[in-house]
């Protein structure tokens, strides 16, 4: 009996309401202090912690690599808290968006040294919430309810400084302390965020529910409740489209965030309109309009593609053989994904791809592996062990992993973050149940 869509999806369903129950919260603080920006760039900083470890050999969702990433989060509260100026001539946001483009570039200098570095940077960005694990939820939630307590606690002055800043100025407030005291833990809940949601699923659960809830009410528990129902609502519908459409989870959960602020900012247009009937009509005109280019871009695109242009790199593939790539004069690993996916799903010959799975890099292994699990059951299975075997990334062993389940609907028990030798019975125990097919 398979894995069903609950087995898989459960804890990535919990940990999207543990990120929503936080980030709404401290969304609301970051659009009233109008630094919109502060969770990509805060994001973008802990990410570098971890790249930079990464570059040490530590790998992503160790200890390691979170104190790397926390302590990186901590000297940005520093730099946030200390560009706040009371007059200031330059706005905060550009110091938050020059600190945001030079972590990012800094870490992707980094992560050139690194092996495999555009697989990390893809994780970082996407995160990898589909493969939570149970302890990360337990934890995070811990650690979340400690930020809100301590939020709960000096409420007065952290939504003074978010309101009114000039009069918490007047009153004779250390503002920069309290800043550095709200970024730093702000920081704690973004360094735990990254490393399961990546960058982008938490600045959209931080942004738009709490643009949405402001768009609707100015009370702050009204918001609060808008904004965690929003969450609750969107991430089902986005984790259950990604299930039924083979989609990465993070980035649909994304996509449908974006759709429902684009209703309900069209919804309260109209309901908000002293002339409804004429508002209706301008969305309507509106959303023709947007039908009609995104018709205009299929057509163009359709015509450049049956052009000499269009054919270039189709041809190109039809000339790559077996022949060519026994001979070492193709690079597996210099396809791009989809040419990839295009060139496997048309392949059958088995010694074929398991050459081809000896020259791969690890996760255009796994690629090669889950085809070949189609075509014979145990030599995949055998393929796929040996990347979990083997490997030294952990997000590829926890997508052969999952691979793995959902083939058997079993759990073996294996754990990527485990050192080889916790993890060698639970292998032996799959080459066991391989054995038997």
């Amino acid at each position: 009996m398979g894995l069903s869509i609950w087995d898989i999806m459960a804890p990535a369903f919990f940990e999207c309401l543990i990120l929503v129950g936080i980030h709404s919260y401290l969304g609301l603080h970051v659009i009233r202090r109008k630094v919109i920006f502060v969770d990509l760039a805060l994001a973008q900083i802990a990410a570098l912690g971890t790249t930079v470890g990464f570059l040490f050999g530590i790998m992503p969702d160790t200890t390691g690599a979170y104190w790397f990433s926390l302590m990186f989060t901590f000297i940005g509260a520093g730099v946030f808290s200390i560009s706040r100026i009371r007059h200031e001539k330059i706005p905060q946001e550009a110091v938050i968006g020059l600190v945001y483009a030079i972590a990012a570039s800094i870490a992707i200098l980094v992560i050139d040294k690194a092996p495999h570095g555009a697989e990390h940077i893809k994780e970082i960005l996407t995160g990898s919430i589909l493969w939570v694990k149970w302890e990360t939820i337990r934890n995070a939630a811990i650690v979340y309810s400690f930020v809100g307590i301590f939020h709960f606690i000096y409420r007065k002055q952290f939504l003074l400084i978010s309101d009114n800043p000039e009069k918490a100025y007047r009153e004779g407030m250390n503002v920069r302390f309290w800043d550095f005291l709200f970024y730093v833990s702000f920081g704690i809940v973004i360094t735990h965020s990254v490393g399961t949601a990546g960058v982008l699923l938490v600045f959209v659960f931080l942004v738009v529910p709490a643009i949405t809830s402001m768009l609707i009410t100015d009370v702050l528990w009204k918001q609060l409740v808008i904004g965690w129902s929003m969450g609750v609502v969107v991430s089902i519908i986005g984790l259950y489209l990604s299930y039924i459409g083979d989609l990465p989870s993070g980035p649909t959960v994304v996509s449908f965030y974006g759709l429902m602020l684009i209703i309900v900012a069209l919804f309260l247009y109209i309901h908000h309109a002293e002339m409804r009937k004429k508002a209706s009509m301008r969305v309507a005109l509106g959303l023709g309009t947007l039908i009609i280019v995104v018709f205009g871009f299929y057509l163009l695109g359709n015509f450049f593609s049956n052009s000499h242009e269009g054919h270039t790199h189709v041809e190109l593939k039809e000339e790559i053989s077996h022949n060519d790539i026994h001979s070492g004069n193709i690079n597996i690993d210099a396809m791009t994904e989809k040419e990839l996916d295009d060139y496997l799903s048309d392949e059958e010959d088995i010694d074929h791809l398991t050459t081809l799975f000896d020259e791969a890099d690890e996760y255009n292994k796994f690629k090669i592996a889950s085809r070949v699990l189609v075509l014979n059951k145990k030599k995949g299975l055998g393929l796929l062990i040996s990347i979990l075997q083997d490997g030294k990334l952990p997000f590829v062993k926890e997508e052969v992993n999952l691979k793995i389940k959902e083939f058997s609907g079993k759990d073996f028990g294996y754990d990527p973050v485990n050192d080889d030798k916790e993890n060698q019975r639970v292998i032996d125990k799959m080459n066991r149940w391989k054995n038997t097919l």
